[in-house]
């Protein structure tokens, strides 16, 4: 097969080598990160704490192995390379263990990984640096029981926003959105009438690891979809030097 783009989420094929593990009983899901980078784990502790999600946290592989046993989690999110062990043998040893399903999260040297991560019975590969807008969706596809403590729908003015179902309607018409655009407008909605500025959105979407005048690129991407005028939008008011707001809209 092709190796895939590390920045494309890759799913495994075929049937699981071992059996799925009983169903949780937790309300909240509850995710380990694996990763050597204390920041990069902090940073996903704080993040998903505002989804309803809980963290725990390794910094290398005898830890991640220890703590998947200790806690039994949902679902292990894990970098490619996790001293001592590579990516491939941290997955294979938690399946032998626990059979978790396991994220392996590939970087831009990482992608021709992402094939023998996925033999290994990793369930998805993602790109690392990580965005919730990417995240998210495949947390969600891992206990969809949980749906609910993604948040509960937004309702503002005529904007409708569901993260549990990613669905928007506007004046009652669904509104087909990019994970990222959904992402966006899910964060600017949550903030109603007040500013959120790009510093926000890279940190609490992008991880940090875009540019601000990509974030406008999106912007105007969500505009469109949304049928908010381009050069006097109503929706999605610009305040200059700072960022975005989202007024709620009305009646047609």
């Amino acid at each position: 097969m092709n190796t895939p783009a590390p920045a494309t989420i890759e799913t495994a094929r075929g049937e699981p080598s071992c059996a799925p593990p009983a169903r949780s009983t937790r309300p909240r899901f509850l995710l380990l990160v694996a990763d050597p980078d204390p920041a990069t784990a902090d940073n996903l502790r704080e993040l998903l704490g505002d989804h309803q999600i809980d963290v725990v946290t390794a910094l290398d592989a005898a830890d991640a192995l220890l703590q998947a046993g200790i806690h039994l989690p949902d679902a292990v999110l894990t970098a490619a390379h996790l001293p001592p062990m590579t990516g491939t043998a941290i997955i294979a040893a938690l399946q032998r263990r626990t059979c978790v399903p396991t994220l392996v999260g590939l970087g831009g040297d990482d992608g021709g990984q992402a094939a023998t991560a996925l033999a290994a019975g990793a369930t998805a590969c993602i790109a690392r640096p990580y965005r919730l807008a990417e995240l998210l969706p495949l947390l969600r596809s891992i206990r969809p029981d949980t749906a609910a403590d993604f948040g509960a729908p937004l309702q503002v003015g005529a904007l409708r926003v569901d993260p549990a179902a990613m669905q928007v309607h506007l004046h009652g018409t669904p509104v087909s959105l990019p994970m990222r655009e959904f992402a966006l407008l899910h964060l600017l909605a949550s903030h109603e009438g007040r500013v959120v500025t790009r510093q926000q959105i890279v940190r609490l979407l992008w991880n940090g690891d875009e540019a601000s005048n990509t974030v406008n690129v999106h912007i105007r991407r969500l505009r469109a979809h949304l049928g908010d005028d381009l050069q006097n939008p109503a929706i999605i008011v610009t305040v200059r030097g700072m960022g975005y707001r989202l007024i709620a809209p009305g009646a047609p």
